[in-house]
This record gives C-alpha cells, structure tokens and sequence, in this order.
C-alpha cells in the first residue's frame, strides 16, 4: 500500500520517458506521495532513447542529470553484482530488478509487466505496476495533495503552455487513461 515516502518505487526506462509520464511521476515524488529510484543503467537506457529520437546529446545529459539534482537519494549504487544472478524473460532488464532489490524497493514502475514474472518478483517482496495502475494508487490515498501536484506541475508546463484539460488529453493520449480519468473526476 502506498501511504508515505516509506513507499519506495524503482523507475524503468519506459516510464520516465515520455516527459508527460515523467513529469507527473516526479511531482508527485516532490510531494513525498512516494519515493523513487533509479539506476545509472536506467538513466543511460533514457539517455539514449532521447538520442535517438533526436535530442541533441548535450541537451539529454542536462535533462538526465536534473532529477539526480533533485533527488539526490534516487540514484541507486552498488547494484551491479545482482544483476547476473537474476532471471527475467528479457536479461536486459534484470538492472531494473537489481536496483529495486538493492533499494528495498516495494515496487517497479514500468509498463512492461510482462518483463517482470508476479511471482518471480514476489520472491524478493518486489511487485511490478504500469505507471498508470501507480499513479491512480498514489491520487487514490491522497486526493487533495495529488491534486496539489499535478495542478503545481501543470502551472509550470512550458513548451508549450497547457491548461489543465490539455494536460489530461495528453495523459489519455500516451497510455495513463486512468489517471487522466481520475483526476478530472476530483478536481
């Protein structure tokens, strides 16, 4: 159950980009609704995909080291040497999985559920939710201060502007239907 900043939750790749997906994530982390984490392999995994979609590389080092700034006891170290023991369908996302261990992590972000086995996760007291099921959890327990982030990140929203309406659309638009559809219901 996520209550407090006690409530610890390791970020794959696949969600902390998209920049809607991230921004939200991280308000909320601002507000102490949860605490995050992620690892130099999930950074470089977001390094490169920003890279690839044709963000200069410069630019993707300043905009991968801003939430090391901000949450300066997010990054997760000494991580590396579990990552050979552990088994997932996909070996490529067994750092995911090492972070979360190595941080006592209640659960990973990622929308690639099927990447992480329930019971294979359930074996390190780990879980697995879509950054949609996540964010519609944290609202779901605090209503008034989830509404206070998300209205403060959307203040802040520049390029381009967005009013609150516009920010659910894109929610709806990249998968976070749910969360979309619970913060207008409350707002």
């Amino acid at each position: 159950m996520i209550h407090s900043v006690r409530f610890t939750a390791v970020l794959d790749t696949n969600v902390i980009y998209p920049v809607a997906v991230r921004d939200l994530l991280l308000w909320f982390a601002h507000y102490d609704l949860y605490t995050p984490k992620w690892s130099a392999h999930i950074f470089e995994g977001w390094k490169r995909v920003m890279i690839r979609k044709g963000v200069a590389e410069e630019e993707a080092i300043k905009r991968v080291e801003a939430p090391n700034r901000a949450f300066p006891d997010a990054f997760v170290q000494h991580y590396q040497g579990i990552i050979s023991s552990l088994t997932l369908p996909d070996p490529d996302d067994s750092h995911v999985l090492a972070a979360a261990i190595k941080s006592n992590a209640n659960v990973i972000v990622s929308n690639n559920i099927k990447d992480f086995p329930e019971e294979y996760l359930r074996s390190f007291g780990i879980r697995v939710q879509s950054a949609d099921d996540f964010l519609t959890d944290i609202i779901d327990l605090n209503h008034e201060l989830s509404i206070k982030a998300f209205r403060e990140m959307v203040m802040y929203k520049k390029n381009p502007e967005m009013d609150i309406y516009q920010v659910l659309e894109q929610f709806r638009n990249i998968g976070l239907k749910d969360t979309a559809d619970y913060l207008h219901s409350i707002l």
